[in-house]
């Protein structure tokens, strides 16, 4: 049910997008190429099964348990405020 100026499934459309973009910014998080014998935060050896696992990985887990806890947010707004929309 679109309201507005809005075209049926409009919201879904949204949503959908949203899901690719994040999507997409999770794979380019991904490890690639060569990857690294030592990590490169610390300096320590990478264990041979973690290189196995994540081919092209560059950190050891500890470095990379560290990097995962820091909060990354998105900088697209795909709703807008109730303001701009009154305009």
């Amino acid at each position: 049910m679109a309201t507005g100026w809005a075209h049926e499934g409009a919201v879904l459309d949204q949503i959908q997008d949203t899901i690719t973009d994040g999507v997409q910014s999770a794979r380019a998080w991904l490890p690639q190429g060569g990857g690294s014998v030592e990590c490169i935060e610390c300096g320590d050896e990478i264990p041979a099964r973690r290189r196995q696992a994540l081919p092209g990985v560059s950190t050891c887990v500890a470095c990379q348990s560290a990097r995962d806890r820091q909060v990354v947010h998105s900088r697209i707004n795909r709703r807008g405020s109730k303001d701009s929309q009154l305009k």
